[in-house]
């Protein structure tokens, strides 16, 4: 979970028993194509890939889907750490994509962004330093895209993000420090947006994020470096300063669209308690509620939900709900009456219903339920019967199911779905047999599979693939 601070199982499951191939690839859809209605998965037993995905930097994407597959990046013995591919399937389906940077070190690729049917991300670059690589998901459709610091020095890209069908990322060149750039995946087509601190100096943007309003807000930094900048860019790429503080603690992760509203945190200094804020459509940015620790947050309905603990020291973390305004920002339910409270975190949205861990005091973590009401907000399963709870982890929505990890007496922490009610939620095969946990991570659906990375028996990490598909298009 993450806090900035200031100063059940479900043993009547229903489940069609449907069985899965492992020997031919699954198809990969063209991006978009059959992204809505009713899906299903076609078995509850994830096919090992026999590769091991690189997941050391955690705010980095581990995969992204291209037209040709999901791309990731893998550690081999020949190669080092480069990009892969994979339809789904072992063997041939999971391959290579390209040997950018030939030798045992590897090119090192990273930040793995979809944009439209193509997947950009930062690598290695034997001549060029770390530079903007894009794929296809093919070998001839994988190549550099511009040297944007001419030479072998690399202009490093960062906070990579998909706007308007192009993408948008930090990099740094010598007439210009790291500013804000933007790609159609050629040369000519990659050029620096806006140099908001002129010369050398850096304005580093991060938290690049699509406001409900249509425009690209992000937070960067002063020339002085001493103040953190609520940044808004509309259409015609004129970028203006939406709220500015300090940048101790300065404004925090993430923003948040909610309608045409933009939600965000920020930090206080010396002790004073931080705040939540929203700006309008790139208004003046206004305090709706003062809080010593805030966690996770989503947009439900129309209505921004979020854990915060108000009062500083207190541990009384729960669930709240803005609608925007000072006094439509209230706590929603207190879960853990006392000094404690829920904790509620691992936060998911599906068919206008926040999913969620939290902790009754009673039930011990697990996952819970609300539509932003106290009478709408309640345990959704007790996983783990009893005080212990099953932990959840790592909920994901994918499609009208979402992905989670619990951990359950006797079988550890493994693979759950759920299709957003009680008796659609069931427990995957487990892939880690008996006590010992695979931990699973990173659910993503690419083509007729969803993937994931979990540990075996042994402790390694392998990435999985579960056959996941339409309704009605499982075989028979």
């Amino acid at each position: 979970m993450r806090f900035w601070s200031c100063g059940l199982v479900v043993m009547g499951c229903l489940l069609a028993s449907c069985s899965s191939s492992t020997s031919t690839p699954e198809p990969v859809e063209e991006v978009g194509v059959m992204a809505s209605g009713l899906w299903d998965y076609c078995s509850r037993t994830a096919v090992s890939l026999g590769v091991t995905p690189v997941e050391d930097q955690p705010f980095s994407p581990v995969m992204a889907v291209s037209g040709g597959g999901m791309v990731f990046g893998v550690v081999d013995p020949a190669s080092g750490h480069e990009p892969w591919v994979s339809s789904g399937s072992p063997g041939a389906g999971t391959r290579l994509l390209k040997d950018l940077f030939p030798g045992p070190q590897g090119s090192n690729p990273r930040g793995f962004t979809r944009v439209g049917s193509r997947v950009f991300f930062a690598a290695d670059d034997p001549a060029a330093g770390r530079e903007l690589f894009v794929t296809d998901g093919t070998a001839a459709g994988t190549q550099r895209v511009k040297d944007i610091w001419p030479g072998p020095t690399g202009s490093f890209p960062d906070s990579l993000y998909a706007y308007g069908g192009l993408l948008y990322f930090t990099a740094g060149d010598a007439d210009h420090g790291r500013e804000l750039w933007r790609s159609d995946g050629t040369s000519a087509g990659t050029s620096l947006v806006v140099d908001l601190v002129q010369g050398m100096e850096d304005s580093s943007p991060d938290l690049l994020t699509r406001g409900g309003d249509g425009a690209l807000y992000f937070k960067a930094i002063d020339s002085s470096g001493l103040f953190s900048r609520l940044m808004r860019m509309g259409s015609s790429l004129t970028v203006t300063e939406v709220f500015r503080i300090t940048s101790d603690p300065g404004i925090q992760a993430p923003l948040v669209p909610v309608g045409r509203k933009l939600f965000f945190a920020t930090g206080g200094t010396h002790g004073v308690v931080g705040a939540l804020r929203v700006t309008d459509s790139g208004g003046p940015a206004v305090v709706l509620g003062q809080f010593s620790m805030l966690g996770d947050m989503a947009g439900v309905d129309g209505l921004l939900l979020f854990s915060a603990t108000q009062g500083e020291g207190s541990e009384d973390m729960e669930l709240w709900r803005s609608d925007g305004t000072a006094p439509g920002t209230v706590l929603v339910e207190d879960a853990q009456a006392g000094p404690v409270g829920s904790t509620p975190d691992q936060f998911t949205v599906l068919s206008d219903q926040l999913f969620f861990s939290a902790d009754d005091g009673i039930h011990g973590a697990e996952p819970w339920v609300s539509d932003g009401t106290a009478a709408g907000t309640h345990l959704f399963g007790d996983l783990e019967l009893g005080p212990g709870g099953s932990s959840p982890q790592g909920l994901t929505t994918v499609e009208d199911h979402f992905f989670f990890s619990a951990d359950v007496y006797g079988r550890g922490e493994e693979p759950w779905v759920s299709n957003g009610l009680r008796v659609g939620t069931v427990a995957l095969t487990e892939l880690a047999p008996g006590p010992a946990s695979s931990s699973p991570r990173g659910f993503l659906r690419s083509g007729w599979s969803v993937f994931f990375s979990a540990a075996d028996g042994s402790g390694v990490r392998w990435m999985y693939a579960l056959p996941f598909r339409p309704d009605g298009q499982c075989p028979p």
